[in-house]
């Protein structure tokens, strides 16, 4: 009998030390884990059709491409994606209906039932 596979996510997020922690506390919450340092790399995790991806989490203010036009462009990649905007705004950002906000900073309980609530 084999276990299930754990859940895939995309962790958006330029500043690496922030990145590095919300990595940890998701692979601890025993999903699988993607990093990318911005909306190039994670572009390329997503056009990859090969990589299996549950869920996207990025930060709104990415350098270059923010988070809002990422999401864009990965939604045309893969329609069905759910998306986790990351924002130490949270209350001040529109997010299109379909798509999810968490304020910054969370803490584990927060975003343990954020991300179970968002892909179960």
């Amino acid at each position: 009998m084999s276990a299930a596979k754990p859940p895939i996510i995309l962790v958006v997020e330029d500043d690496a030390i922030v990145r590095m922690l919300i990595v940890d506390v998701l692979e601890e919450l025993a999903f699988d884990v993607l990093e990318a340092d911005g909306s190039e790399q994670a572009l390329a995790h997503l056009n990859n059709d090969s990589q299996h991806v549950d869920m996207m989490m990025t930060d709104v203010g990415l350098p270059g491409m923010d988070g809002r036009e990422l999401a864009q462009q990965a939604r045309v990649l893969r329609p069905e994606l759910p998306v986790l905007f990351a924002s130490g705004y949270a209350e001040n950002i529109d997010v299109p209906a379909d798509m999810h906000v968490i304020g910054k900073p969370f803490s584990i309980d927060q975003l343990r039932d954020k991300v179970k609530s968002i892909i179960g």
